[in-house]
């Protein structure tokens, strides 16, 4: 008691107490960091793709606070920020992320992450900030995030989020950014968002929702951007919606909404710069009060039943977009296009579109004032008077369509200015005069469309210097004269060539035979005489042929043999003689034969199509004989004469007792033959078991027939193929030879890198190796070859640009049709799908182009060429990632990804931009380096500028040959038709266009375009 009393004893418990509070605070903070450190690990021990190389600071050597891509608060030292923007990470989102209690930001931009996002996020109770966005996430969104009270920006775009909107989100009622777009969500777009009241933007753009828009919006008074574009929502907009004063941005094309819209839109919206309607049901007039809208720069309300005059819009110059087409506007009458006058100070309009509506009136020459324009749509009117000569001024013009309107008078020459023009059309109008020769001066010029008009005299020599020309449409014309043989000489011309229904003279010149590539060539119902000429079989690519109602004499020549692909063949009308060639009726694809009113005699084929009735006519041949009882032909008189004309008794036995003893020892002399060379093939192996496994350069050598050109099927930069028979155990075996160049600098890594990516890989639409073969030739050179099956029907490559295959296995050659490319196109997704995640050792292809997808006898796809392959894996590897940037090789030119030209490593994305690529070049029948493609425009941009108005304009025409097809196509060029096969080549270039995108994290995953690709196939045959 006494030592209570000391006076200093206050004082030391003072001090107890502050030592033990002090070390209390120490060992609690320690602990608290120790937490965030140990979850941070979890979360890099969860990274597939290289952590260590873009985290290099990521150990324990330094505080977490100093590693990259994290920040700290500053009095606790806690991660409040983990940013991985960006990365090129893959893997899986950690759970352990749910234990950094103290972040404010969790940013995951533009990876690829998989999986799920886990349940434990929320317990982050201080995020402010969650984005996640360009992933391949999948499942449902969590609804515990929202315990996340504080968020204020949600994006959760870009990933494969499926189900609902959850309804404990309601809590949320801080957020200012929701960003829902391009995941598979549906349900209805939830009432609940009306509560969040501080909310500046909302996107749920390609998804699934559905139902009508909630009137709860209406509150949300600081909303500048509303995006629910290619969904399923309908009824009409809420009156509320009306209110929201500050929107700027209304984003709604591709669904089901209709109604009108408000007479005072343009008050409501002062601010308005993006509205963006189109493919809705919208009805009624759009309204004056638009033009009140100063700072609107896109207008698009196409595809939709507006009704009325098109109002004045005054004072909208800053606009860019006008695109009113596909409505019902206007009224035939002479002042529908006062409008145009008031856009004149629209100076920034790049692009204008008022066609396929009811506007009547003359030409405005104000339209051609656009000089900025790259896209004019104004066809499909009742427009009337001459095109101005001020049409030149379009100079920037890249798609001009003034198609069906009522345009009368001269092309002026002017039109030659328009340099930058990839497709024009000015078909059915009441044009007449001269085609203007400056035509020649549009060297980029693709599609050229005149037919139905009035045009006379002759077809200008000047049009073969549109060495792009791939489609030339003049027919229903009052031309006339010879054809220029220059016109032929355009080997571009692929697409058709129509020049029917004219008055052009003389005979068809031999030059034709330069259309090799040529689909569809018509000349019927002309004044053409002279004979056929034989150099026309050499356009082996034709599917339509159509030469009636001429005066053309002669037989049918025998080079007609190499047209197998034809499936339209109409000789009609003309003084052809002859007989009608056999072989015709091996043309397995034939659906229309056309011979009637000519002069043919001799016997009727009976194969083939002339085995059906409703395929061929030939009424007005009366020398013909024979054929199907159905046609009552007579009966040809050599079959009579042929009874009397016996050869004697004698003759009758020894000829054939003689040509069976020549066949049985041609038969012995060729087994003896084989069993020589298969012996030989024994001995030279160690076991009958691994034969294969040995082959030597010799056997190689015999098999190619000394690699003999009559062999060669390919050849690349670092290797040659050669057909080769190989002489088994269970008889010969065809396969193909790969040989490398070992000369070429990177052929032998190029060799390494494919044994090493097919050592373990097995899947049906991926190419097999059977055996390599690393040796000395017989000068004693290196020499090493891969061994692969024989992929009987070539690659893809030749099918879309080198068709008919030569070789005795492909006599019936063709095109592919709508199905045969869908099925290629899942085949090769799917082997793509196996080798990016579900191979022992995934890996990125590299080089996806259409030689190296090859096609087996049933037409099933192989994905092959694995040269530049690269194993995933071997980024973690220094050795593995030496070798593979070693090879300095990242694919083919027009097909490689961009961000390979900037340096970026390889990647998954990188073989779906090429996959992408892959799809348009499959339905376009247009290469990626087709020499239109310059100025910035590029096959991506090609096809998605033709969607959806033009689509069947850029499609590869052999599709619509086809009796089935035909049949659901009806009208090609009506916007307002919509038929199956033309939604599906939508869909099949929606994807494309989404696989092909510039931002490797904007690719649709591999396995969401799969599943697309199934559906348009689902859709396909169901119709």
């Amino acid at each position: 008691m006494a030592n209570m009393c000391h006076p200093h004893t206050p004082y030391l418990v003072l001090s107890c107490i502050v030592f033990c509070w002090f070390i209390s605070s120490v060992t609690s903070a320690d602990f608290e960091n120790e937490t965030d450190r140990l979850a941070l690990l979890s979360v890099k021990s969860y990274i597939r793709s290289d952590p260590y190389q873009i985290l290099p600071s990521w150990n324990d050597s330094i505080h977490f606070c100093n590693w990259t891509g994290i920040i700290c608060g500053l009095r606790r030292k806690r991660a409040v920020t983990l940013n991985l923007w960006s990365g090129a990470f893959s893997g899986s989102i950690s759970p352990a992320v749910g234990n950094l209690s103290f972040l404010r930001e969790l940013l995951l931009y533009n990876n690829s992450f998989t999986g799920n996002l886990p349940q434990e996020v929320g317990r982050l109770s201080r995020l402010r900030r969650l984005g996640i966005s360009n992933n391949d996430l999948s499942g449902e969104i969590p609804s515990n995030i929202s315990q996340c009270l504080n968020l204020v920006e949600l994006d959760l775009s870009g990933n494969g989020f499926i189900g609902t909107i959850p309804n404990e989100f309601e809590s949320l009622n801080k957020l200012q950014f929701l960003n829902l777009h391009s995941n598979n969500l549906t349900g209805e777009i939830p009432k609940f968002i009306g509560n969040f009241t501080n909310l500046t933007f909302i996107s749920g753009l390609g998804n699934n929702f559905h139902g009508s828009i909630p009137n709860t919006l209406g509150r949300l008074s600081n909303l500048w951007f509303f995006g629910f574009a290619e969904n399923n929502l309908s009824g009409t907009l809420p009156p509320s919606f009306f209110n929201l004063s500050s929107l700027t941005n209304i984003d709604l094309p591709d669904n089901q909404i209709g109604g009108n819209l408000p007479a005072d839109i343009g008050q409501r919206f002062p601010g308005l710069v993006f509205l963006n309607l189109p493919i809705n049901k919208f009805t009624g007039p759009i309204p004056d009060s638009l033009s009140n809208a100063s700072n609107l720069e896109v207008l698009a309300l196409n595809e939709n039943s507006f009704t009325g005059s098109v109002p004045s819009f005054d004072w909208l110059t800053r606009l860019t977009w006008f695109a009113v087409n596909n409505n019902d506007l206007g009224f035939g009458k002479s002042d529908d296009l006062n409008f145009v006058s008031s856009l004149a100070n629209c100076t920034r309009l790049t692009s204008l579109g008022f066609g396929a509506n009811n506007l009547g009136g003359v030409l405005p020459k104000l339209v051609f004032n656009f000089t900025q324009l790259t896209e004019l749509t104004i066809g499909r009117n009742l427009i009337s008077g001459n095109i101005p000569s001020e049409i030149g001024q379009l100079v920037n013009v890249e798609r001009l369509f003034l198609f069906s309107n009522q345009l009368s008078g001269t092309i002026p020459s002017s039109i030659g200015n328009l340099r930058n023009v990839g497709a024009m059309s000015l078909r059915g109008n009441l044009l007449s005069g001269f085609i203007p020769s400056s035509l020649g001066n549009l060297t980029l010029l693709s599609r050229l469309f005149l037919q139905y008009n009035r045009l006379e005299g002759t077809v200008p020599s000047s049009l073969s210097k549109c060495k792009g020309l791939q489609l030339l449409d003049l027919s229903r014309n009052n031309l006339s004269g010879s054809i220029p043989k220059e016109i032929f000489s355009l080997s571009s011309l692929t697409i058709s060539l129509d020049l029917s229904d004219n008055q052009f003279v003389g005979s068809l010149p031999s030059e034709v035979g330069v259309l090799k590539n040529l689909v569809s060539f018509n000349i019927s119902n002309n004044m053409m005489s002279g004979l056929i000429p034989s150099s026309l079989g050499s356009c082996t690519s034709l599917a339509v042929l159509s030469i009636s109602r001429n005066t053309i004499q002669g037989e049918i020549p025998g080079t007609f043999n190499s047209l197998r692909g034809l499936e339209v063949l109409d000789l009609s009308h003309n003084s052809l003689t002859g007989n009608i060639p056999d072989y015709l009726g091996e043309f397995v694809f034939l659906e229309s034969i056309n011979l009637s009113f000519n002069s043919f005699e001799g016997k009727l084929p009976e194969e083939g199509a002339f085995q059906n009735i409703s395929k061929v006519s030939i009424e007005g041949n009366a020398k013909l004989c024979g054929g199907l009882r159905e046609f009552q032909l007579p009966k040809c008189s050599f079959e009579e004469s042929s009874k009397n004309n016996k050869l004697p008794l004698s003759l009758i036995i020894i000829i054939p007792i003689l040509c069976v003893i020549f066949i049985l020892a041609l038969i012995l002399i060729f087994y003896l033959i084989l069993k020589r060379r298969y012996s030989k093939k024994v001995s030279a192996g160690t076991s009958s078991d691994n034969e294969k496994l040995q082959l030597s350069y010799r056997i190689l050598h015999e098999a190619t027939n000394g690699f003999s050109l009559e062999n060669l099927v390919g050849s690349g930069k670092f290797s040659s193929v050669y057909k080769a028979i190989l002489y088994q155990k269970n008889g010969p075996e065809v396969v193909a030879v790969k040989v490398l160049k070992l000369e070429v600098r990177g052929a032998e890594k190029s060799f390494i890198a494919e044994c090493e990516a097919l050592r373990s890989i097995r899947h049906r639409n991926l190419v097999k190796i059977i055996t390599a073969c690393s040796a000395l030739d017989y000068q004693g050179n290196a020499f090493k070859a891969l061994v692969y099956p024989y992929m009987i029907n070539g690659s893809l490559e030749d099918w879309l640009h080198n068709y008919p295959l030569v070789g005795p296995e492909n006599e019936s050659s063709r095109c592919l049709n709508f199905l045969e490319r869908l099925n290629i196109l899942i085949d090769v997704a799917c082997a793509l799908n196996y080798i990016h995640q579900h191979c022992g050792s995934p890996m990125v292809h590299c080089d996806i182009k259409p030689s190296n997808v090859l096609l087996d006898a049933d037409m099933v796809a192989h994905l092959g060429d694995f040269g530049l392959a690269r194993l995933l894996q071997q980024a973690t590897h220094v050795s593995s990632t030496s070798h593979a940037s070693s090879l300095g090789i990242k694919g083919t030119i027009g097909y490689a990804a961009p961000e390979y030209g900037m340096g970026s490593k390889t990647s998954p994305s990188g073989d779906i931009y090429s996959f992408g690529i892959l799809i348009l070049e499959l339905f376009t029948c247009k290469r990626p380096t087709n020499d239109i493609f310059s100025n910035n425009l590029n096959l991506h941009d090609f096809v998605k500028m033709a969607i959806p108005h033009q689509v069947m304009e850029i499609t590869d025409p052999a599709l619509f040959q086809s009796k089935q097809e035909e049949n659901m196509t009806k009208d090609t060029h009506d916007c307002k038709t919509h038929v199956p096969i033309e939604d599906c080549l939508i869909s099949v270039y929606r994807i494309g266009i989404a696989c092909s995108v510039e931002i490797p994290r904007q690719r649709t995953a591999i396995n969401n375009v799969i599943d697309q690709l199934k559906l348009v196939k689902e859709t396909m045959t169901a119709a």
